[in-house]
C-alpha cells in the first residue's frame, strides 16, 4: 500500500504523540513506586544512598528529610549525615535480604558505641559528656534523643523535656508542687535553663559556687553583684547553702522556716558590729526576737555596710 505524503506525515505525528504519552505514563507510575529512584521528596533530598534504603524504609527516609541531620547533609553538599553514618555500610544488609544482624542499630549496641556515633559530629559541643552524671550512669545519647521518631522536635527529644527528665528524676517531681517553687511545671522555665544534661567543666554533681551563681543570677540579676562587701558564704558555698533549688515549703525557697536558723549556721553567737563582742539578739517592743534580716537586709552583699545593714 502506498501512502500519500500528507497521510504519512500524519501517521508519524500520531506515533510520536503515542510514544510521548507512554513515556509520561511510565514516569508517573515510577514516581509512585517506593522501589524506584526519586520516589518521594524525602528520598530525593538525601541522595542515592537514601533511595536504596527507601526500598524498604520509605516512611523513615521520607521523615528524615525534615530532620536537622538531613539539613546538615544538604549544607555539606550531599556529604555528611547519610544513613550509613549511623547504621554502617548497607552492602551486607542488602545482600542478606535485610537481616538486622547485618546493619548497625544504635539502640542495640553498648551505650559507649552509640555515643561514639553521635559524638563523631557533636564532640565539640558535648566534650564533657563522658564524665557527666548521665555519662557515668551509662546513659547514651539515644536514651533521651530519637533521630527518626522524636516526640518533641526541639532537640529531637523522645518526650517533652519535663516528662523526659521525670522518668529518672522522680524525687525532684514533688518539689515543683511545693508552696515555694521555680515555675518549671507551669512552663515558664525548663530544666535545661539551669542544668546541662551533657555535663559541664565543673566537678559534678557538686557544682562550684561560682557555677551556681552564674545560673541563678541569669534570672536573679539584682543579687548578681559584684558588691563592695561580699557575703563570703555566697561565694564559697553557693546559693543552695540557704535555698532549695527546685522547691520547698518555706518562703523564698529557704531551707529553714526560720531565717535565723540559717544565719546561725555560721553566726552564733552574734557579734556586735561595733566592737566585735558577742551580744544577745535584739527584741522588738513585744519582746519577740527580731529576725536577723530586719537589720541585715542585704544578705547577698552590700555596697554600703560590711555587715549588710539596711540602707537607711
Amino acid at each position: 500500500m502506498a501512502f500519500h505524503r500528507p497521510a504519512l506525515h500524519n501517521c508519524l505525528s500520531l506515533l510520536a504523540v503515542s510514544v510521548l504519552a507512554g513515556t509520561t505514563a511510565m514516569a508517573q507510575a515510577n514516581a509512585t513506586r517506593p522501589d524506584r529512584a526519586g520516589s518521594s521528596p524525602g528520598v530525593a533530598a538525601t541522595g542515592a544512598e537514601a533511595r536504596t534504603c527507601a526500598r524498604c524504609h520509605a516512611a523513615v527516609v521520607q521523615s528524615y528529610a525534615e530532620n536537622p541531620h538531613a539539613q546538615a547533609l544538604t549544607a555539606r553538599g550531599g556529604k555528611g549525615v547519610l544513613c550509613a553514618s549511623c547504621h554502617g555500610p548497607e552492602k551486607e544488609h542488602l545482600e542478606s535480604g535485610g537481616a538486622k544482624s547485618k546493619i548497625v542499630d544504635p539502640a542495640q549496641v553498648p551505650p559507649t558505641q552509640a555515643d561514639d556515633m553521635c559524638l563523631t559530629c557533636h564532640r565539640g559541643k558535648h566534650s564533657t559528656f563522658d564524665r557527666s552524671v548521665h555519662g557515668r550512669a551509662s546513659l547514651s545519647c539515644i536514651s533521651c534523643h530519637s533521630i527518626h521518631s522524636a516526640a518533641a522536635p526541639k532537640y529531637l527529644l523522645k518526650a517533652a523535656q519535663l516528662a523526659l527528665c521525670y522518668q529518672c528524676h522522680t524525687d525532684v517531681k514533688p518539689q515543683f508542687s511545693s508552696p515555694s517553687r521555680h515555675n518549671v511545671a507551669e512552663g515558664l522555665i525548663e530544666c535545661t535553663d539551669c542544668h546541662d544534661p551533657h555535663g559541664t567543666v565543673v566537678n559534678e554533681p557538686a557544682a562550684s559556687a561560682h557555677a551556681q551563681d552564674n545560673r541563678c543570677t541569669d534570672c536573679h540579676t539584682e543579687i548578681a553583684g559584684p558588691f563592695v562587701f561580699e557575703h563570703a558564704v555566697v561565694k564559697t558555698e553557693g546559693c543552695t547553702v540557704c535555698h532549695f533549688p527546685h522547691g520547698g515549703p518555706n518562703p523564698h525557697l529557704l531551707i529553714r522556716a526560720n531565717v535565723d536558723a540559717i544565719c546561725q549556721f555560721c553566726h552564733f553567737p552574734v557579734p556586735d558590729p561595733e566592737t566585735g563582742a558577742h551580744m544577745p539578739r535584739a527584741k522588738d517592743q513585744s519582746g519577740r526576737l527580731q529576725p536577723c534580716t530586719d537589720c541585715h537586709a542585704d544578705v547577698h552583699g552590700s555596697n554600703i555596710s560590711p555587715v549588710f545593714l539596711r540602707n537607711k
